[in-house]
């Protein structure tokens, strides 16, 4: 569903984009198609081919465990995340509601900082209501200190506690591996 939100974009996600330094060649396209997107008055407008999301992979530092969910959509485990509401624009903002929304966890914090993690533009295959489209999701890590009030916002889409090495083989997606990996450096 489109929105009719033609407001300037927060100079939050130029500034979150601009600290950012991507690694690696997809990164960098990746990278550069986000940023001219970040000027756009409809970047966050779910209605356009390519917009901006944003998500995180919840971290338990302790144990070294991450969390992720499957996602009925991409028929995929994955981390949480998803689509700003109408006029939200902040992405660490978002992935903290998503993160809330989806896991029931009201603790999660930015870890070790709020630095943009990864940043990917990912496909999003059709749907009944929604044409083929991209995603550039912006994600962050988030750290919990309560994983056992982990709850799924529903039966359909489960969660897993798991070390970064069991995720890695549970997800089909090489970004997420990618942004599993960096977790892991910063795990330690």
């Amino acid at each position: 569903m489109a929105t009719t939100d033609t407001a300037p974009q927060s100079p939050d996600l130029a500034r979150l984009l601009a600290g950012h330094r991507p690694q690696g060649p997809v990164e960098t396209a990746d990278h550069a198609r986000a940023t001219a997107l970040a000027g756009a008055p409809d970047a966050w407008d779910r209605g356009t081919p390519l917009h901006f999301t944003a998500s995180a992979l919840i971290v338990h530092p302790p144990t070294r465990r991450v969390l992720l969910r499957w996602h009925v959509r991409q028929q995929a485990w994955l981390q949480v995340g998803g689509h700003g509401d109408p006029g939200e624009t902040l992405p660490l903002d978002i992935a903290r509601r998503e993160g809330l929304e989806e896991t029931g966890l009201a603790d999660l914090t930015p870890w070790p900082d709020a630095a943009l993690v990864h940043l990917a533009v990912v496909p999003v295959p059709a749907s009944p209501v929604e044409p083929a489209h991209e995603h550039a999701d912006l994600r962050f890590l988030l750290a919990t200190g309560t994983p056992d009030d982990a709850r799924p916002e529903n039966p359909a889409s489960p969660l897993e506690w798991l070390s970064i090495d069991e995720a890695r083989q549970r997800t089909t997606e090489e970004n997420f591996r990618e942004t599993l990996d960096r977790a892991a450096r910063l795990l330690g």
